[in-house]
């Protein structure tokens, strides 16, 4: 397989298509159809490669590299994680190796979760946080 499936099928490797599809908020439908061979346009091609941490070059031309070199930091998603995790603590003290693990999951979760219009989506990342300290 070449082209944008099969660079597509490489990420997705041994997994499910659907746990992929849902990884990179497509439906399972769509990743399907790009395995057989449709390209998706631009929009949709990004969110793939933001969903999946690669790099979008990659994953459209198969030319430089797979993965991003390096992440540049979102400040404004920072600040988000920043204001979430204080939200949590005057109802929640926490040690401070446990806030900053809190703060890396708020930031990399409204990262991977941006809406398509490029704003963060507090009310999910204030959901997601709810289930942080359950597992």
């Amino acid at each position: 397989m070449e082209g944008f499936a099969g660079r597509l099928q490489s990420l997705i490797g041994e997994g499910s298509v659907s746990a992929f599809a849902r990884k990179v908020g497509l439906s399972e439908a769509l990743i399907r159809k790009y395995l057989k061979g449709a390209e998706p346009g631009l929009g949709k091609a990004n969110q793939i490669a933001m969903g999946a941490n690669c790099s979008l070059e990659w994953l459209a031309t198969g030319c430089g590299y797979l993965y991003r070199q390096a992440e540049v930091v979102d400040r404004e998603a920072l600040a988000a994680a920043g204001s979430l995790l204080q939200e949590r603590l005057p109802e929640q003290p926490l040690p401070g190796e446990q806030q900053l693990v809190i703060l890396l999951a708020y930031y990399q979760f409204l990262r991977s979760h941006k809406q398509a219009d490029g704003f963060l989506d507090l009310a999910r990342a204030r959901e997601f946080g709810r289930h942080l300290t359950e597992a």
